[in-house]
């Protein structure tokens, strides 16, 4: 079902039936949400018994049409917005304890989330570390930055060995600063959310969600 949270935003919420244990905030790829995302909130509340909420990372930019336009506009985003409006999503569920999750920027997004003290325990899918060069601007902080602050939640990072975005070093400087870090062996960037991408690996990824639901539920 589609709501829309306090600042304007659209997400995507998902109740299970009977009564939920827990909440769980979604931050979409680089692609916001679409019919991948609205099935993924589905699926997660009913084989959980969460309520389950994502956001459009991209609220207000319908001119973004094109990866390549997203590339070059994730500059732009705005930490204030964008973890705003997970803490809105968090609070739409309206359950507690809640957690949160993200894939690719959204993975960058879930980190730094994870620095607010208002989220249980986090997830990131192959999640940037570091703000990539190209996304430098004031409105960005570091990733690395949230997950220090004393206020940081539980963290785990699932990160294949071949990604690009997230270099051996990154994964390194993640479990320096306390996050819990699984690697497969050869993945690229993507390899679990999305079985249209050519990255997708079906052992990995199904591993990859039992992992990430196991730590969810802690």
């Amino acid at each position: 079902m589609r709501i829309t949270l306090p600042s304007g935003t659209a997400a995507e919420i998902a109740r299970p039936e009977g009564t939920p244990s827990r909440g769980l905030v979604v931050i979409p790829d680089i692609g916001s949400l679409r019919p991948l995302f609205d099935e993924m909130v589905a699926r997660l509340a009913a084989e959980n018994g969460w309520v389950v909420c994502a956001f459009d990372v991209w609220a207000g930019r319908d001119d973004l049409t094109s990866l390549e336009d997203r590339l070059a506009a994730a500059r732009d985003l705005d930490d204030d917005r964008v973890l705003g409006d997970a803490v809105a999503a968090a609070d739409a569920t309206g359950v507690e304890p809640v957690g949160v999750l993200g894939f690719c920027m959204g993975g960058m997004y879930a980190m730094k989330a994870a620095g607010t003290g208002r989220f249980h325990r986090a997830v990131a899918f192959y999640g940037m570390a570091r703000v990539p060069e190209m996304w430098r601007s004031p409105g960005q902080g570091e990733p690395l930055d949230a997950l220090a602050r004393p206020e940081a939640c539980p963290t785990l990072h699932i990160a294949g060995t071949a990604d690009p975005w997230v270099p051996p070093e990154d994964l390194e400087a993640l479990e320096a600063a306390g996050v819990e870090v699984v690697r497969y062996e050869g993945a690229d960037h993507g390899f679990v959310h999305d079985p249209s991408r050519p990255a997708h690996r079906p052992d990995d990824a199904t591993d990859a969600w039992r992992r990430a639901i196991a730590h969810l539920s802690g």
